[in-house]
């Protein structure tokens, strides 16, 4: 475990249903639930973390994959990938299935609303895990919804290509908490395979106006000379420059989280 990147968040546990994981926390304020990409808890995703504590919330990073706090590499990431394509709890490639894990996440989104007070809690997934605050949005705490360049189910055939990798009831009740105020928020990169334009397109037309679409222009040739693999929105491809519009991303979530939960 890379220490020097966790510096500042308390290691603990949190057992759910028999599954028990390894949780990292910071800060005081509601809860926000940070769900990491793939390899895993990378020192970029504890970064992100960090900024969810600036803003004034409790950052909260459980470990689903991954050891938390390494950094990435080509065989590490693969190495990840290849453990959760196969695991039954994320069915990487099931469509029309939430994924097993967003009810573990439920139960910790409960218990850390529950510590932490405040109006709800916020949750953000990346990649792997983008589109499990979808998931979580059966419980009506999870008010601030992120689903950073959201890849499952991985985009293999048209169809799951614009799958949103949650059931067709579970479909409907965010569905019903949109009507009800919800506001779900999405990146990804143009030029991002993992995250076809097809996929933004379906969450704009389930959602309408209750989905806000942040796509940022990765095509060759693009002004701010963004490479046309870029993926990672708010970690590896973050440039933390006013103007950039990863940084305009990364403020975009962040306004996101604190005016639902700090208003």
């Amino acid at each position: 475990m890379g220490v020097e990147a966790l510096d500042g968040f308390e290691i603990g546990q949190f057992s759910h249903g028999g599954t028990t994981r390894t949780v990292l926390r910071a800060g005081r304020g509601p809860a926000v639930i940070i769900m990491a990409e793939m390899p895993g808890i990378t020192p970029r995703v504890a970064d992100f973390g960090r900024r969810v504590v600036d803003l004034g919330c409790t950052a909260v990073m459980p470990s689903l994959f991954g050891t938390p706090g390494r950094e990435p590499t080509a065989g590490y990431t693969l190495k990840s990938l290849v453990g959760g394509c196969v695991s039954r709890e994320f069915t990487a490639l099931m469509r029309r299935h939430t994924s097993p894990v967003t009810d573990w996440l439920r139960a910790l989104a409960a218990f850390e609303h529950g510590r932490c007070g405040g109006p709800g809690v916020g949750a953000v997934g990346m990649c792997f895990t983008g589109g499990f605050a979808l998931g979580m949005m059966l419980d009506e705490r999870v008010l601030a919804p992120v689903l950073s360049q959201p890849s499952l189910p991985l985009p293999f055939g048209k169809g799951r290509k614009r799958s949103l990798g949650i059931s067709d009831r579970d479909l409907n009740v965010v569905r019903e908490r949109v009507d009800a105020g919800a506001c779900v928020l999405g990146l990804r990169f143009t030029n991002d395979s993992m995250v076809p334009a097809e996929r933004f397109e379906r969450l704009a037309e389930e959602l309408g106006e209750g989905f806000i679409g942040v796509e940022i222009d990765s095509s060759p040739g693009n002004p701010h000379d963004i490479g046309p693999r870029a993926h990672s929105v708010l970690t590896e491809e973050l440039v933390d420059e006013p103007g950039h519009p990863t940084r305009e991303a990364l403020e975009t979530v962040l306004d996101h989280l604190g005016s639902r939960l700090l208003a």
